[in-house]
């Protein structure tokens, strides 16, 4: 008899249905029944001597909360028995209720309970304490974690034993996951938390990679590629970190229409043991980035969510180095002007309807959405200092002073971690233009939001355009991390970072490698803010309003999460 092992995870939903993801120990049909009568089932699939389901829920009704229980083979597995928490829930929405996402990244996964936690206490599982506390009272609609869901490189104590009984540390990659089994142990860690694991079953969520969901500086550059190709351990390290992760994120993050049409799935569920098939799909990957497409969108109402990989859709020559491939930049934009007055289809031509849209949007001067929300995990805007430092290094390295300064920008960029928005300038600069152009004009959104995470620390930027402003709010709301350490260094870097002096010693520096100025100025409008932390923005109608949450150790042992800011947006 199958047992659940990991899960579940309530992952999609919409008006009427959502997905609902289990690993399982053995082969089975996933069942989840819903106590309004609403139910799906869905026969599992094997990778690598593992099993997992992803079971469709249809028939829910809009604006309603229903209690949920998952059974195996007929054999209900949960809600665990004894559990503490209340029952997990599948909750839809309507337009005119709003709708309140929260987001952050960076969770390093906890200690087992009772240990002292090293990096203080973790903002999901405070999170989780407040909702299961009060499961009537306001709760995220969606939890959004940009990237580091893993830490692949930055393994437990507990893990690293786990992994020295499987293993020689002394060989590389060491004291690193190495392998697709390892990758599933990481998970367990992580989702396996009590807390965690409550919350992500009642609460639906959407992911996104980032480096150390496969190794720190993830696609940093071409030099850096090939070192890491040169060695006899990144194939099956790079191999397994994406058929995990497409596995446990990135199946939960596509909507019953587009799973019903994606070869994969299908290939993977059709076969008695789907491995061969998942890792052909990671091969090709790896050979050809622009193959894949692990950017997404979600439309939630009028509010529009575009998650976009900003590691594995990268262009590495120096000659021609871009954040996004031509064809993830032309997605983007797509998807972003998908809607718009004029413009239905996003194509330029205006004539006809987005395949994604919904019904009624652009046909009445609004456009598409209210609210435009661009998940990255690399913030758009950073400090001043450090944009102008990754901009000159960029030249540097691009030959703009000579070989000489080439291989010293290298290793400064490696050894500075220089590889955000403001490393691929041109990039930077066409994501200025295209939320610009977003935001201007009849129909243009009430806000734009940039929202990232990666920098160990919550910031508030808002940029301004020299030549135009345009009709949205637009701003970059970073949080990170969600339960990791944040050393005296980044404190004391990051707050001189936006200093004043800071500005002026990034002028000097870009100068030095001829950096034409970015497309925007931006300005600092909050934070900055150190700690674990989760931030939430509550959209209705085209109001917009950020709270910043910060987990903080009581006296009694318990956490709870203290409001660092609270403001309106729009």
């Amino acid at each position: 008899m199958a047992e659940l092992r990991l899960g579940p995870l309530l992952r999609y939903t919409d008006g009427s249905r959502a997905t609902v993801w289990v690993e399982t120990d053995g082969p089975c049909t996933a069942e989840v029944r819903c106590a309004d009568g609403a139910r799906g089932a869905a026969p599992s699939f094997r990778i690598a001597d593992h099993h997992y389901a992803l079971v469709p829920v249809g028939g829910l009704t809009p604006g309603t909360a229903t209690e949920y229980e998952v059974f195996l083979d007929g054999t209900p597995v949960w809600p665990l028995p004894d559990s503490g928490f209340p029952p997990s829930v599948i909750a839809t929405s309507t337009e005119e209720d709003g709708m309140r996402v929260a987001f952050g990244s960076c969770r390093w996964a906890a200690p087992p309970a009772g240990g002292k936690d090293p990096v203080g206490p973790d903002a999901l599982d405070t999170l989780s304490a407040r909702v299961a506390a009060d499961p009537a009272g306001a709760r995220p609609d969606v939890l959004l974690l940009l990237g580091d869901q893993v830490y692949a490189d930055e393994i437990s104590d507990a893990t690293r034993q786990w992994i020295s009984g499987r293993r020689d540390l002394e060989r590389p990659p060491g004291d690193q996951v190495a392998d697709y089994e390892e990758y599933t142990r990481l998970y367990y860690e992580s989702w396996l938390d009590p807390e965690v694991r409550w919350l992500l079953s009642t609460v639906p969520s959407c992911m996104i990679f980032d480096d150390h969901d496969v190794i720190d500086d993830w696609n940093t550059s071409a030099a850096w590629l090939a070192d890491m190709r040169a060695t006899d351990w990144w194939q099956e390290r790079l191999l397994s970190g994406l058929m995990s992760y497409w596995v446990y994120q990135q199946l939960g993050n596509l909507s019953p229409d587009e799973l019903a049409t994606d070869p994969l799935y299908a290939a993977v569920r059709e076969a008695p043991d789907g491995t061969d098939a998942l890792r052909e799909f990671a091969v090709r990957a790896d050979a050809d980035p622009a193959s894949v497409r692990w950017s997404y969108r979600r439309d939630f109402g009028r509010i529009r969510l575009l998650m976009v990989d900003s590691r594995a859709a990268r262009v590495l020559d120096e000659d021609r180095r871009t954040m996004l491939d031509p064809g993830e930049a032309a997605w983007l934009r797509e998807q972003v002007l998908d809607g718009r007055n004029g413009d239905e289809d996003g194509d330029g031509d205006g004539n006809g309807r987005g395949e994604n849209e919904d019904e009624g949007a652009g046909g009445d001067g609004r456009g598409a959405y209210d609210h435009l929300l661009i998940g990255t995990s690399l913030p758009w805007l950073l400090p001043h200092l450090v944009h102008d430092v990754e901009a000159w290094n960029a030249a540097m390295c691009g030959g703009e002073r000579g070989a000489r300064w080439a291989r010293l920008g290298e290793r400064v960029r490696r050894g500075a971690d220089l590889e955000h928005w403001s490393a691929f300038p041109s990039s930077f600069d066409s994501l200025a233009d295209l939320i610009a152009e977003a935001g201007t004009g009849p129909g243009a959104p009430a806000t734009v939001s940039v929202l990232s995470g990666d920098v160990h620390h919550a910031y508030v930027a808002e940029p301004s355009w020299p030549e135009r402003a345009p009709d949205a709010r637009v701003a970059q709301l970073t949080c990170s991390p969600v339960h990791n350490s944040v050393p005296l260094s980044i404190r004391l870097g990051f707050r001189f970072g936006w200093s004043a002096p800071a500005r002026a010693l990034g002028r000097r520096i870009a100068r030095h490698g001829r950096c034409a100025p970015p497309a925007v100025s931006w300005r600092r409008t909050g934070g900055p803010w150190f700690g674990n932390q989760i931030m939430t923005l509550t959209l209705r109608g085209r109001s917009a309003r950020l709270r910043l949450e910060q987990a903080r150790a009581r006296r009694d042992g318990t956490t709870a999460l203290r409001t660092v800011t609270d403001r309106e947006l729009s």
